[in-house]
């Protein structure tokens, strides 16, 4: 009975085990997208090392860690999966083929089960990743080094001025998007129209302002900025330097009525008068860099509205029912908060103040303004003129100041090219000319584009140009002598006739590079002081 039970079992085949089927995965494509996944993976891992150890502070290293990296390895996946559906399709039409035409989900098979628990964990891990490089990517577009260091070319100007400016802690996001998702999806889509330029190389040169889709600077300026808050007046200075010999210092001291307030938290009036929460200005741009103001119409809290036009303008009802209107606010006049190109004379009068060149160097600021006015063609070649032309002046026309002072002449060249770099981008354009600072009046039309005097109402009403709407000056001093002028009224150093007719800019332009309204021909034979005299006017000597 033993014997023949063993018989039959030895004579009864065992069940044979089907061989596993090899991976869908294994073929080449699969095999390169898998090998393109790995290899950005270890990248990643590497540069989140370095990142975390702070051993760079590339700015590209963010871009290329949660952005370019993940960008590739997600191709990768695309590359494997395909060549997976691929070889499935092609055992499918195997005629020996067990593939099901759907997956098989069994829990009860071991080998499945490990497999989905592998597969649950591994989405966990990398939804986790996915959403700490979707952080961090989001996070770096949104970072001033995004913006203004990606586009090297482009941006430059943006981005060192920034640096520069009373605005450098502040996020290019948090005044260009502001907060809200809105605005954001705005921004991204702008930027993709920004890509489009510097990729086929159609962006203007300089950027053109004022940005005419800025968001309103109520939803961006006043989330820092109290518009209601009442400042009252500022003491202000003004620190000149001559072109002369001597450097001579012209200093000038006034009260800046900046004003604001509510009627709600008390006093109104100043210069911010203008964005006082009851009041609304709204005008015209005659220009699209809004330098000409040709209809103005106020609307106070009472419900007065008072229209004013220039004269000259040939505008009609129609005219201006079809014109394109805008509501004044803050950026109106402080157009240049984070992005501040100073002039040529304004930005050798700081230098001086701060020290950072030499007073006592004879001619230095008529030098140092003439060299940073040049046109130059690049920024290497504007640098190697100013660290060349300088020295040479000094060496040869003030032989005896090089060889006191070499190391002041030297540092002196060296923080003009500084400036040039600062201030100054020849490759795109872009300078203090190129975009007006529109606060004040010196460089600029500036307060001057409506408060000219020459902006009237049907009833007869004038925005005025008088000074003392805005600041009262306390005192003027030249080569050593000090004035208190009457009535608070600044008075210039040349007698200019009738203080009305003249705007600062018209003489004022940054470089000394004055044109006359009048045709005089050779105006290196003049001295504004030859024509501009007469009684009634006090000139400093």
């Amino acid at each position: 009975m033993n014997e023949e039970q063993e018989t039959t079992s030895e004579e009864t085949p065992r069940e044979e085990t089907k061989p596993k089927a090899p991976s869908l995965f294994r073929n080449f494509v699969s095999f390169a997208g898998l090998a393109v996944v790995v290899a950005a993976l270890t990248s990643i891992a590497l540069l989140v090392l370095v990142e975390f150890s702070g051993g760079s502070d590339n700015p590209y290293t963010v871009l290329v860690t949660y952005i370019l990296l993940p960008s590739v390895m997600g191709f990768g996946f695309l590359v494997a999966t395909v060549g997976a559906l691929i070889e499935r399709r092609r055992r499918r039409r195997s005629p020996v083929s067990s593939i099901a035409p759907y997956p098989i989900l069994d829990l009860n098979d071991p080998s499945r089960r490990r497999s989905l628990l592998a597969l649950i964990a591994g989405g966990f891990v990398f939804l986790f990743l996915s959403a700490f490089g979707s952080y961090r990517a989001f996070e770096y577009t949104e970072s001033v080094s995004f913006c203004g260091e990606q586009c090297h070319t482009v941006m430059k100007p943006e981005f060192i001025s920034h640096q520069a400016a009373p605005h450098a802690s502040i996020r290019c996001v948090d005044c260009h998007v502001g907060g809200g998702p809105e605005w954001y999806v705005r921004s991204k889509m702008n930027g993709m129209r920004q890509l489009y330029a510097v990729a086929f190389n159609t962006y203007d040169r300089p950027i053109k302002t004022p940005i005419h889709n800025m968001r309103n600077a109520n939803e961006t300026c006043a989330k820092c900025h109290w518009p209601e808050k009442y400042y009252g007046e500022k003491l202000k200075v003004f620190n000149h330097f001559g072109y002369d010999e001597n450097n001579t210092l012209r200093q000038i001291r006034l009260m800046l009525k900046v004003g604001g307030g509510s009627p709600e938290r008390g006093e109104i009036g100043g210069i911010h008068w203008h964005m006082n929460l009851d009041n609304e200005i709204t005008y015209i741009a005659a220009d699209e860099r809004r330098q000409e103001i040709p209809w103005v119409r106020m609307r106070t809290k009472d419900g007065e509205v008072i229209e004013y036009t220039a004269r000259g303008a040939d505008l009609t009802a129609a005219a201006i029912d079809a014109a394109e209107k805008r509501t004044m606010d803050c950026i109106d006049c402080h157009n240049r908060p984070a992005h501040v190109y100073l002039s040529p004379n304004q930005a050798v009068d700081q230098a001086l103040v701060a020290a950072r060149l030499d007073v006592s160097l004879p001619f230095l600021k008529l030098k140092a303004v003439e060299v940073l006015a040049r046109n130059y063609s690049t920024e290497s070649e504007a640098v190697a003129a100013i660290m060349a032309d300088l020295p040479a002046y000094y060496r040869d026309t003030h032989p005896e100041v090089y060889a006191a002072k070499r190391v002041s002449v030297d540092a002196a060249a060296s923080e003009i090219a500084t400036i040039y770099r600062t201030y100054f981008f020849p490759e795109m354009r872009t300078n203090w000319s190129s975009h007006y600072d529109n606060i004040g009046h010196f460089t600029a039309q500036g307060c001057f584009r409506c408060h000219d005097g020459q902006h009237v109402s049907p009833q007869g009403r004038v925005i005025r140009n008088d000074c003392a709407i805005c600041h009262t000056t306390l005192d003027q001093t030249f080569a050593g002598q000090r004035i208190v002028p009457e009535n608070g009224i600044f008075q210039h150093p040349v007698n200019l006739g009738d203080r009305g007719a003249w705007q600062c800019a018209a003489c004022h332009t940054g470089d000394r590079a004055f044109q006359h309204p009048l045709n005089l021909g050779d105006i290196s034979r003049f001295q504004c002081a030859d024509c501009h005299t007469g009684p009634g006017y006090k000139t400093l000597k």
